[in-house]
């Protein structure tokens, strides 16, 4: 047969495929969190070595903007540091310069310089992961006497302990927020700089940053109570509203890779007022006044009115460059924008935590601006000094939900505590666990090792809610899964946070992260400070292997083949102990450079 030639049939193409769904904010977040975790295996990425020609400049200055000096107001013997967490126990202070001046200095400003060799640095007063504070802070407030002759709105700048006036609001745009606050009060916002954590730590700095924040509420919240104030956490104005009343807004969508950077993201508003109303204390904590256990919401609008003026009318002063250069790590830029809060939380979300703790108040308590001014985060701990059980317990009932700084967050707490003690006295060595909410017990226990004890040290104060998991000696496990760090290992006691995590995220929504990592920050400033009244140090630790934590406390690994289980995160660990002191270093006034 005669050869043919056939043309081959050509196949019909395959329809393309189905465009991928853009991943959803919580996708983001849960995505960050495992991407940004360690592993003995593998660290979260970042450069891996220090960049020192593109350090930034920890002070940010607004150049142009009119700069308000404040005093230095000195620390005295009253209050004590037990004090403060007695309801009533401190007349409020009127609110004028000398309150606003000593509200700063006790909680955002420099507390001293080291010096070594040619190399000097300053320490503050708020705890920073790796001393790079990517804090900042701003007031909001009306006329205050001998300070400001109109309201404004001011960048605290921690060098020159000094207010950069920003906005000049008129009478009527302050009174439109005024009239939803407490009589007398006044407003303080907090922003972070990504940039500064994430030069030295890339990816994993979100968290950190996030931390920061969490210490610098508690910090403000304690230099207020100090002044006989109490502090709220506001979370019914949008982060973009915040942004557009600090004058950052449009930072964050520069054109210049370089200056969104160094962006400030807005992260909370808080009100301050004199903790003598209980109605304005209980509508802010979410009480409602006719039944104690219904919530309401915290209510705080920013007027359209005021945004729309606000947003014609540029804030004075041009942002400085922080670094010379920069690494871009785009992952920060796409979870802070994931966890930005769009709206009011729900009225699930508005919680009100009774104290039901006793707090012990001591004859030899020092004073409480002594112990805030000379906090230090420990770098070594001598592996020999231990802890007394009356400071240990008292240091525990102070990071329960109740009382300051733990009523300035309005959600049901959501950080409990995984103790290694190693040296407390009257106390056996091992693992415990410090229950922050009790309604999580049966949860945590059907969770965790079933081997675990539950059981109360006898010496334990029957309100505190601290049981031994397991006795033994947990030294080289502190330290194993806190990288390695023999600071968890050589203090009377390491801490573990656990956050009931993912659940958490889907009831309120991914912009609860960052919270998350407050009330961890929070609890953090809690124990630096305790540490520091019971003639120890502190110190917080970033460096750890998440996953090996789980396996301590023995929960699952696994919620089907190949997704991790997310019902708890552990999201900071901690260190209490005696410091060794480096002699090498010379210790200098905070601002003995301004020649005050």
């Amino acid at each position: 047969m005669p050869f043919r030639l056939t043309q081959k049939r050509r196949q019909p193409e395959p329809p393309p495929a189905p465009p991928r769904p853009a991943p959803s904010p919580l996708d983001v977040v849960l995505a960050y969190h495992q991407t940004t975790k360690h592993a003995p295996y593998r660290y979260a990425r970042s450069l891996g070595y220090m960049d020192w020609d593109t350090q930034p400049n920890p002070f940010r200055r607004y150049a142009g903007a009119r700069l308000v000096t404040l005093d230095e107001i000195a620390p005295g013997a009253e209050p004590s540091w037990d004090a403060i967490f007695q309801l009533g126990a401190i007349t409020p202070r009127p609110l004028d310069r000398r309150f606003v001046s000593q509200l700063f200095y006790d909680s955002l400003a420099l507390s001293a310089w080291k010096e070594y060799g040619d190399s000097k640095w300053a320490l503050r007063v708020n705890p920073s992961s790796g001393n790079l504070h990517p804090t900042e802070g701003y007031l909001i407030s009306g006329p205050v006497a001998g300070l400001l002759d109109s309201a404004a709105v001011c960048h605290y700048a921690p060098h020159e302990h000094g207010l950069e006036v920003r906005r000049t609001l008129i009478a009527a745009q302050w009174q439109s927020l005024a009239e939803q606050l407490p009589p007398g009060a006044l407003l303080l916002a907090l922003t972070s700089i990504h940039w500064r954590e994430a030069w030295k730590y890339g990816e994993r700095a979100f968290r950190y940053c996030n931390h920061d924040i969490g210490h610098a509420i508690a910090a403000v919240a304690i230099a207020a109570a100090v002044m006989g104030w109490q502090v709220r956490l506001l979370e019914t104005a949008p982060d973009a509203h915040l942004a557009t009343l600090l004058g950052i807004t449009g930072q964050a969508d520069e054109e210049d890779e370089h200056l969104r950077i160094e962006a400030e993201h807005p992260d909370c508003l808080l009100v301050l007022y004199p903790a003598t109303d209980p109605a304005h204390s209980n509508k802010l904590a979410g009480i409602n006044d006719s039944e104690a256990t219904e919530v309401a919401t915290t209510n705080l609008v920013l007027p359209a009115s005021l945004l729309a003026e606000l947003t014609g009318s540029p804030a004075a002063g041009t942002p400085n460059r922080l670094s010379s250069d920069h690494h871009p790590w785009p992952i920060i830029e796409v979870v802070a924008e994931a966890t930005a809060r769009e709206i009011s939380p729900e009225a699930s979300y508005w919680h009100h935590a009774v104290d039901s703790a006793s707090h012990p108040v001591t004859s030899s308590s020092p004073p409480a601006r002594q112990i805030i001014r000379q906090r230090r985060s420990a770098v070594d701990m001598d592996g020999v000094t231990g802890m007394s059980s009356e400071a240990f317990y008292t240091a525990m009932s102070r990071v329960l939900p109740g009382l300051t700084p733990f009523d300035a967050l309005p959600w049901k707490p959501a950080i409990h505590l995984a103790l290694f003690v190693h040296r407390v006295d009257n106390l056996a060595s091992g693992l415990y666990f410090l229950l922050r909410d009790p309604e999580e017990k049966g949860a945590l226990q059907a969770t965790m090792n079933p081997q675990f004890l539950w059981q109360q040290p006898a010496s334990c104060p029957e309100t505190l809610p601290l049981y031994l998991l397991q006795t033994g000696d947990m030294r080289q496990t502190a330290q194993a899964v806190s990288c390695g760090q023999e600071i968890a290992s050589d203090g009377a006691f390491a801490v573990g946070m656990l956050a009931e995590y993912e659940a958490s995220l889907r009831r309120y929504g991914p912009w609860f992260y960052r919270r998350l990592h407050w009330e961890a920050g929070a609890i953090g400033q809690m124990l630096y400070l305790e540490a520091e009244a019971a003639g120890l140090r502190a110190t917080g630790i970033g460096c750890f292997f998440d996953d090996s934590m789980h396996q301590v406390l023995g929960l699952p690994g696994y919620r089907t083949a190949g997704q991790p289980s997310l019902r708890y995160q552990t999201v900071y660990h901690f260190t209490v102990g005696g410091p060794v002191e480096d002699s090498r270093l010379r210790t200098l006034p905070a601002y003995a450079h301004l020649g005050r």
